[in-house]
């Protein structure tokens, strides 16, 4: 298991937390998604280690933009 946070910026709402969470959730691999709309942190625990780039494109996907 691999578990790393990112750090998201522009949610505000519960709606910008469920975007993201299930843009994340669609990769290969990933298991978990934990987003924490008051920090913008979003942690992701997959079997695999993480392409970054991939989840850039799908915190993109949703509208959003990866921090870090």
């Amino acid at each position: 298991m691999t578990t790393t946070t990112y750090t998201v910026t522009g949610m505000t709402c519960g709606h910008c937390v469920n975007s993201v969470s299930s843009e994340v959730s669609k990769l290969s691999s990933v298991s978990d998604v934990q987003v924490d709309l008051a920090t913008g942190a979003v942690t992701v625990t997959s079997d695999q280690p993480l392409d970054d780039a991939a989840v850039r494109a799908a915190v993109d996907e949703a509208g959003y933009e990866v921090a870090r």
